[in-house]
C-alpha cells in the first residue's frame, strides 16, 4: 500500500501500532543509570523518535516543501543517535540497533527514489560505526539483520513508487479517456445536428414558399421529408451517444443532393463510391456532409461541385467565401482530427475562381487495393 495516500484517520493507527514497537525502548531510558535529569531527556528523545514517526513523517510524505523533508529526515537521524548514545551510556542491552528501521521508512518515504537507497546504505554503515563506539563490535548476526531489513526496504518502497506511478499513468489515462469521448461526442453531435438542422430548415423554407404559391402537393411532400428527416436524425443522435453510428458516403450523396435542390443550389456530384477505399469512405462522408453544409448556411451559392477519387474529395463552391483570417470553425477542427486518424490532412480556403474549397487528402493507397476493388467490381 503507498501510504502517501493514506489518509490521517488510516495512517495514525497503522504508524502507532508499529511504533509499539519502541516502547520497550521508552521503558529502558526510564530505568537506565542516568541521573534523573538525563532520563527524562532520553525518555523525550525516543517519544519524539516516535513522534517524528507516527506525524512528522506523515505531515512530510504531504507537504511539497523541500524544508520540511530535510528537517525530518535529519531530526529522525539526530534522534535515533541520541537514543543510541544515552541508552548505551546508560548501562541498556543492546538491541536499540534494530531500532534504525524506523529511520529506513522515513529515508526511503522522503526522499527521491534515486538518492534514498544511498542515503539509506550511508545511515546503516554509520549507524554500524557508531553503534561499535558505544557498545562494541556488531555480531555478526545483527549485521546479516541489519543488512537484509535495509534491502528489504528499499525492495518495498521501489514497488511502491511503481504501483504509485501505475496508479497516477491509469488515472491520467481515464482523464483522457473521458475527454476523448466528451470531444468525440461534441464532434460527432456537431456533424449529424449541423446537417441535418440545416436541411430541415432548408426544407421547411421551401415548404413555407410552396405553400405561399399555392402548391400544395409538393409542399406537402417537403413537410413529409422534414419529418422523415427529423425522426433520422434523433436516430442519429441515439447512435452518435451509443457510438454505433457510421457515416455512409453513398448515403451522405444522395443526401447533400437532396439538400442541396431544397435549397435551390446547382449540384454538381459524382453518381458512384466504389473506387474508394472501404476504410476511407466514413471519412469522406464527413467531408461530404461539412462542405455541404457550410455551403448551403454560409455560401450563399448557386452551385456546389463535388469531385471524389480513391485519395482525396474536394468540394467548390461559387458563394461568397469567407472573410481572410476567419479562423476554424468546430466542425473543421473535427474534420481535422478525422482525416489525421486515417493519415490524411484538410485543406480549406478560397477557391480559384472565388467561392470556398474544402479537400481531405490521403497518401494513395497501396496497389493491392485498388487491384481487390477491381476484381470485385469484375466479379459482380
Amino acid at each position: 500500500m503507498d501510504p502517501t495516500r493514506l489518509s490521517l484517520r488510516k495512517w495514525l493507527p497503522m504508524a502507532g501500532g508499529w511504533s509499539l514497537l519502541l516502547m520497550p525502548w521508552v521503558y529502558a531510558a526510564a530505568v537506565s543509570d542516568h541521573g534523573p535529569a538525563l532520563r527524562v531527556l532520553l525518555v523525550l528523545d525516543v517519544l519524539a523518535y516516535i513522534a517524528g514517526y507516527a506525524a512528522g513523517l506523515y505531515y512530510a510524505m504531504w507537504s511539497s516543501r523541500r524544508v520540511v523533508v530535510v528537517v525530518t529526515v535529519v531530526g529522525m537521524a539526530g534522534l535515533w543517535a541520541g537514543m543510541v548514545v544515552g541508552l548505551g551510556a546508560g548501562g541498556t542491552d543492546g538491541g536499540v540497533l534494530y531500532t534504525i528501521s524506523f529511520l529506513l521508512v522515513t529515508i526511503m518515504a522522503l526522499l527521491p527514489k534515486r538518492v534514498s537507497a544511498v542515503v539509506a546504505v550511508l545511515v546503516v554503515a554509520g549507524a554500524f560505526v557508531l553503534y561499535s563506539v558505544v557498545f562494541g563490535a556488531v555480531d555478526l548476526g545483527s549485521v546479516v539483520g541489519i543488512v537484509a531489513m535495509t534491502m528489504a526496504m528499499i525492495g518495498m518502497f521501489g514497488l511502491i513508487r511503481v504501483n504509485t506511478e501505475l496508479r497516477v499513468a491509469r488515472e491520467e489515462l481515464a482523464r483522457m479517456a473521458v475527454t476523448q469521448e466528451r470531444d468525440r461526442m461534441a464532434r460527432d453531435l456537431h456533424d449529424v445536428l449541423g446537417h441535418s438542422l440545416t436541411t430541415i430548415t432548408v426544407k421547411a423554407g421551401l415548404a413555407r414558399r410552396l405553400l405561399e404559391r399555392g402548391d400544395d402537393v409538393r409542399a406537402a411532400d417537403e413537410v413529409a421529408d422534414v419529418e422523415r428527416l427529423g425522426r433520422q436524425a434523433l436516430s442519429d443522435v441515439r447512435a452518435t451517444i451509443s457510438a454505433n453510428r457510421v457515416a455512409s458516403l453513398a448515403a451522405e450523396l444522395a443526401g447533400a443532393r437532396e439538400a442541396l435542390r431544397a435549397a435551390q443550389i446547382e449540384a454538381d456530384l459524382p453518381r458512384a463510391v466504389d473506387d474508394v477505399p472501404a476504410e476511407r469512405q466514413q471519412v469522406f462522408a464527413y467531408v461530404l456532409r461539412e462542405g455541404v453544409t457550410n455551403a448551403i448556411r454560409h455560401s450563399g451559392a448557386g452551385r456546389v461541385a463535388v469531385r471524389l477519387s480513391p485519395d482525396s474529395i474536394e468540394i467548390v463552391d461559387d458563394g461568397v467565401g469567407a472573410p481572410t483570417g476567419t479562423p476554424a470553425g468546430n466542425g473543421l477542427t473535427g474534420l481535422a482530427e478525422r482525416v489525421a486518424a486515417i493519415g490524411g490532412w484538410v485543406d480549406s480556403g478560397p477557391g480559384e475562381r472565388g467561392g470556398w474549397r474544402l479537400a481531405a487528402t490521403c497518401p494513395p493507397a497501396p496497389a493491392g487495393a485498388a487491384s481487390t476493388r477491381t476484381n470485385d467490381r469484375a466479379a459482380r
